[in-house]
Protein backbone atom coordinates (compact mmCIF):
# COMPACT_ATOMS: atom_id res chain seq x y z
CA UNK A 1 0.00 0.00 0.00
CA UNK A 2 1.92 3.65 -0.85
CA UNK A 3 2.41 5.53 2.19
CA UNK A 4 2.73 8.79 0.19
CA UNK A 5 0.73 11.35 1.12
CA UNK A 6 -2.71 11.61 -0.90
CA UNK A 7 -2.59 14.60 -2.77
CA UNK A 8 -5.61 16.75 -2.95
CA UNK A 9 -7.43 19.96 -4.19
CA UNK A 10 -10.54 22.04 -3.33
CA UNK A 11 -12.48 23.77 -5.88
CA UNK A 12 -14.93 25.89 -4.39
CA UNK A 13 -16.21 29.39 -5.14
CA UNK A 14 -17.05 30.28 -1.41
CA UNK A 15 -14.32 31.19 0.70
CA UNK A 16 -15.14 30.04 3.79
CA UNK A 17 -16.36 26.89 2.32
CA UNK A 18 -12.77 26.57 1.16
CA UNK A 19 -11.44 26.80 4.01
CA UNK A 20 -13.40 24.72 6.43
CA UNK A 21 -12.20 22.01 4.08
CA UNK A 22 -9.14 22.98 4.20
CA UNK A 23 -8.74 22.93 8.17
CA UNK A 24 -10.94 19.51 8.32
CA UNK A 25 -7.78 18.31 6.04
CA UNK A 26 -5.12 19.84 8.20
CA UNK A 27 -6.43 17.09 11.02
CA UNK A 28 -6.71 14.06 8.14
CA UNK A 29 -3.12 12.11 8.23
CA UNK A 30 -1.61 11.88 5.44
CA UNK A 31 -3.11 14.29 3.71
CA UNK A 32 -1.28 17.04 1.24
CA UNK A 33 -3.41 19.71 -0.10
CA UNK A 34 -1.98 20.56 -3.40
CA UNK A 35 -3.94 23.69 -4.56
CA UNK A 36 -7.29 25.73 -3.97
CA UNK A 37 -9.24 27.00 -6.73
CA UNK A 38 -12.01 29.72 -6.16
CA UNK A 39 -14.54 28.78 -9.47
CA UNK A 40 -14.55 26.29 -12.07
CA UNK A 41 -11.75 27.74 -14.85
CA UNK A 42 -9.15 27.97 -11.89
CA UNK A 43 -10.23 24.28 -10.71
CA UNK A 44 -9.76 23.38 -14.20
CA UNK A 45 -6.49 24.91 -15.02
CA UNK A 46 -5.55 23.83 -11.08
CA UNK A 47 -6.43 19.78 -11.78
CA UNK A 48 -4.47 19.89 -15.05
CA UNK A 49 -1.32 21.67 -13.90
CA UNK A 50 -1.37 19.48 -10.14
CA UNK A 51 -2.71 16.00 -11.18
CA UNK A 52 -4.09 15.48 -8.03
CA UNK A 53 -4.79 12.11 -6.26
CA UNK A 54 -8.60 13.48 -5.60
CA UNK A 55 -10.31 16.42 -6.46
CA UNK A 56 -12.83 18.11 -4.04
CA UNK A 57 -15.52 19.80 -6.37
CA UNK A 58 -18.28 22.07 -5.42
CA UNK A 59 -21.16 20.77 -7.63
CA UNK A 60 -22.85 24.56 -7.69
CA UNK A 61 -20.66 27.55 -9.16
CA UNK A 62 -20.96 30.06 -11.01
CA UNK A 63 -20.42 30.03 -15.02
CA UNK A 64 -18.60 26.06 -14.66
CA UNK A 65 -19.43 24.04 -12.07
CA UNK A 66 -18.13 20.88 -10.71
CA UNK A 67 -19.48 18.93 -13.49
CA UNK A 68 -18.84 21.10 -16.38
CA UNK A 69 -15.46 20.52 -14.73
CA UNK A 70 -14.68 16.93 -14.87
CA UNK A 71 -16.26 16.66 -18.51
CA UNK A 72 -14.06 19.58 -19.51
CA UNK A 73 -10.66 17.32 -18.23
CA UNK A 74 -9.20 14.74 -20.53
CA UNK A 75 -9.74 11.48 -19.18
CA UNK A 76 -5.92 10.84 -18.63
CA UNK A 77 -5.60 14.35 -16.16
CA UNK A 78 -9.08 13.01 -14.46
CA UNK A 79 -8.82 12.48 -10.36
CA UNK A 80 -10.94 10.74 -8.17
CA UNK A 81 -13.23 13.09 -7.12
CA UNK A 82 -15.73 13.90 -4.43
CA UNK A 83 -18.22 16.26 -4.97
CA UNK A 84 -19.86 19.10 -2.48
CA UNK A 85 -22.69 20.12 -2.57
CA UNK A 86 -25.13 21.66 0.28
CA UNK A 87 -28.57 19.63 -0.86
CA UNK A 88 -29.56 17.98 -3.82
CA UNK A 89 -31.47 14.82 -4.51
CA UNK A 90 -31.25 14.21 -7.57
CA UNK A 91 -27.55 14.72 -7.60
CA UNK A 92 -27.19 12.13 -4.27
CA UNK A 93 -29.51 10.25 -6.16
CA UNK A 94 -27.31 10.11 -9.88
CA UNK A 95 -23.88 9.73 -7.08
CA UNK A 96 -24.82 6.44 -5.25
CA UNK A 97 -26.53 4.97 -8.40
CA UNK A 98 -22.86 5.45 -10.11
CA UNK A 99 -20.86 5.19 -7.08
CA UNK A 100 -19.87 8.53 -7.33
CA UNK A 101 -18.81 10.23 -3.61
CA UNK A 102 -20.23 13.30 -2.54
CA UNK A 103 -20.01 15.05 0.61
CA UNK A 104 -22.93 17.39 1.94
CA UNK A 105 -22.06 20.75 3.64
CA UNK A 106 -21.52 21.42 5.96
CA UNK A 107 -18.86 18.42 5.64
CA UNK A 108 -18.56 16.15 8.76
CA UNK A 109 -15.13 15.11 9.66
CA UNK A 110 -15.93 11.58 9.98
CA UNK A 111 -17.56 11.68 6.12
CA UNK A 112 -14.58 13.23 5.22
CA UNK A 113 -12.65 10.92 6.45
CA UNK A 114 -14.35 7.65 5.07
CA UNK A 115 -14.12 9.80 1.35
CA UNK A 116 -10.66 9.88 2.00
CA UNK A 117 -9.49 6.49 2.93
CA UNK A 118 -11.72 5.38 0.14
CA UNK A 119 -9.47 7.60 -2.10
CA UNK A 120 -6.55 5.93 -0.70
CA UNK A 121 -8.07 2.27 -1.29
CA UNK A 122 -8.78 3.38 -5.21
CA UNK A 123 -5.18 4.60 -5.75
CA UNK A 124 -4.00 1.42 -4.95
CA UNK A 125 -5.95 -0.21 -7.61
CA UNK A 126 -6.23 2.43 -10.23
CA UNK A 127 -8.83 2.21 -12.55
CA UNK A 128 -8.08 2.78 -15.99
CA UNK A 129 -9.21 6.57 -16.57
CA UNK A 130 -11.89 6.10 -19.61
CA UNK A 131 -13.80 3.95 -16.82
CA UNK A 132 -13.36 6.31 -14.38
CA UNK A 133 -14.88 9.30 -16.92
CA UNK A 134 -17.62 7.12 -18.13
CA UNK A 135 -18.90 6.76 -14.75
CA UNK A 136 -18.65 11.12 -14.30
CA UNK A 137 -20.11 11.04 -17.53
CA UNK A 138 -23.04 8.39 -16.78
CA UNK A 139 -23.88 10.05 -13.45
CA UNK A 140 -24.07 13.74 -14.87
CA UNK A 141 -26.53 12.53 -17.30
CA UNK A 142 -28.45 10.96 -15.00
CA UNK A 143 -28.36 14.27 -12.51
CA UNK A 144 -28.89 16.54 -15.61
CA UNK A 145 -32.21 14.60 -16.99
CA UNK A 146 -33.51 14.13 -13.71
CA UNK A 147 -33.54 17.68 -12.77
CA UNK A 148 -34.98 18.26 -15.93
CA UNK A 149 -37.91 16.43 -14.68
CA UNK A 150 -39.59 17.66 -11.42
CA UNK A 151 -39.33 20.56 -9.21
CA UNK A 152 -37.89 20.22 -5.76
CA UNK A 153 -40.75 18.72 -3.67
CA UNK A 154 -38.30 18.20 -0.44
CA UNK A 155 -35.58 19.81 1.09
CA UNK A 156 -33.11 17.56 3.27
CA UNK A 157 -31.85 20.04 6.70
CA UNK A 158 -28.71 18.87 8.58
CA UNK A 159 -29.46 18.79 12.46
CA UNK A 160 -26.77 17.41 14.53
CA UNK A 161 -26.17 13.68 13.30
CA UNK A 162 -29.78 13.75 11.92
CA UNK A 163 -30.79 14.70 8.66
CA UNK A 164 -35.13 16.29 8.47
CA UNK A 165 -36.74 15.92 4.98
CA UNK A 166 -38.77 19.32 4.77
CA UNK A 167 -41.50 18.97 2.38
CA UNK A 168 -41.75 22.49 0.11
CA UNK A 169 -45.38 22.18 -0.11
CA UNK A 170 -44.41 22.99 4.29
CA UNK A 171 -42.08 26.19 3.30
CA UNK A 172 -43.56 29.30 3.93
CA UNK A 173 -40.53 31.67 3.23
CA UNK A 174 -36.73 31.47 2.41
CA UNK A 175 -34.42 33.82 3.59
CA UNK A 176 -30.87 34.70 2.93
CA UNK A 177 -28.55 35.71 5.59
CA UNK A 178 -24.90 35.68 4.17
CA UNK A 179 -24.25 32.15 2.84
CA UNK A 180 -26.78 30.84 5.06
CA UNK A 181 -30.88 30.89 3.99
CA UNK A 182 -33.48 30.60 6.87
CA UNK A 183 -36.44 28.44 6.00
CA UNK A 184 -39.64 29.02 7.93
CA UNK A 185 -42.69 26.47 7.44
CA UNK A 186 -46.39 27.40 8.23
CA UNK A 187 -45.93 26.03 11.22
CA UNK A 188 -43.27 28.33 11.90
CA UNK A 189 -40.50 25.88 12.32
CA UNK A 190 -37.32 27.23 11.19
CA UNK A 191 -34.38 25.47 9.64
CA UNK A 192 -30.97 26.71 8.19
CA UNK A 193 -29.24 25.39 5.24
CA UNK A 194 -26.43 26.47 3.45
CA UNK A 195 -27.37 27.28 -0.16
CA UNK A 196 -27.73 29.88 -2.95
CA UNK A 197 -30.86 31.71 -2.96
CA UNK A 198 -30.59 31.89 -6.85
CA UNK A 199 -29.93 28.53 -7.09
CA UNK A 200 -32.86 27.12 -4.99
CA UNK A 201 -35.00 29.43 -6.43
CA UNK A 202 -34.35 27.65 -10.24
CA UNK A 203 -35.20 24.12 -8.23
CA UNK A 204 -38.54 25.84 -6.71
CA UNK A 205 -42.32 26.18 -8.95
CA UNK A 206 -42.71 29.67 -9.68
CA UNK A 207 -46.13 28.98 -9.65
CA UNK A 208 -45.66 28.07 -6.06
CA UNK A 209 -42.90 30.40 -4.45
CA UNK A 210 -42.38 34.19 -6.04
CA UNK A 211 -39.58 36.06 -4.72
CA UNK A 212 -40.15 39.28 -2.74
CA UNK A 213 -37.14 41.07 -2.66
CA UNK A 214 -32.90 40.23 -3.60
CA UNK A 215 -32.90 38.11 -0.60
CA UNK A 216 -36.25 36.65 0.34
CA UNK A 217 -38.97 34.17 -1.21
CA UNK A 218 -42.64 33.43 0.03
CA UNK A 219 -44.96 30.62 -0.91
CA UNK A 220 -47.82 32.24 -2.95
CA UNK A 221 -50.42 29.95 -0.81
CA UNK A 222 -48.88 31.76 2.59
CA UNK A 223 -49.18 35.16 1.35
CA UNK A 224 -52.34 36.48 3.35
CA UNK A 225 -51.64 40.20 3.01
CA UNK A 226 -50.30 42.44 0.57
CA UNK A 227 -50.07 46.29 2.33
CA UNK A 228 -48.73 49.59 0.15
CA UNK A 229 -45.52 51.41 1.75
CA UNK A 230 -44.27 55.20 0.97
CA UNK A 231 -41.90 54.54 -2.29
CA UNK A 232 -43.91 52.39 -4.12
CA UNK A 233 -43.18 49.16 -2.14
CA UNK A 234 -45.22 46.73 0.08
CA UNK A 235 -45.37 44.52 2.96
CA UNK A 236 -46.03 41.04 3.11
CA UNK A 237 -48.06 39.12 5.40
CA UNK A 238 -48.08 35.61 5.56
CA UNK A 239 -50.01 33.30 7.38
CA UNK A 240 -47.76 32.23 10.13
CA UNK A 241 -47.53 35.86 11.34
CA UNK A 242 -43.83 36.97 9.37
CA UNK A 243 -43.89 40.37 7.94
CA UNK A 244 -41.76 40.34 4.71
CA UNK A 245 -40.48 43.71 2.81
CA UNK A 246 -41.42 43.82 -0.80
CA UNK A 247 -38.70 45.63 -2.59
CA UNK A 248 -39.80 48.29 -5.54
CA UNK A 249 -38.78 46.10 -8.36
CA UNK A 250 -40.68 42.96 -7.03
CA UNK A 251 -43.80 45.22 -6.30
CA UNK A 252 -44.20 45.70 -9.81
CA UNK A 253 -44.21 41.18 -10.52
CA UNK A 254 -46.30 40.60 -7.57
CA UNK A 255 -49.32 43.12 -8.73
CA UNK A 256 -49.37 41.19 -11.69
CA UNK A 257 -48.86 37.83 -10.33
CA UNK A 258 -51.31 38.42 -6.95
CA UNK A 259 -53.17 41.28 -6.57
CA UNK A 260 -55.14 40.78 -10.22
CA UNK A 261 -57.96 38.39 -10.74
Amino acid sequence: MSTSPLRVVIVDDERPARRFLANLLKVCGGVQLVGEAGNGVEGLALIESSRPDLALLDLHMPDLGGLDVVRRLPPEALPLVAFVTAFDDFAIEAFELNAIDYLLKPVEPERLQATLDRARERRTRPEPAEQRAAALEKATTSYEHARRRAYLERIPVRRRADVLIVPVRQIASVVSEGELLHLTTFAKDRHTITYRLHLLEERLDPKRFVRLSRGTLANVDAITKVSPMPGGTYLATLSNGQELPVSRIQSRALRDTLLRI
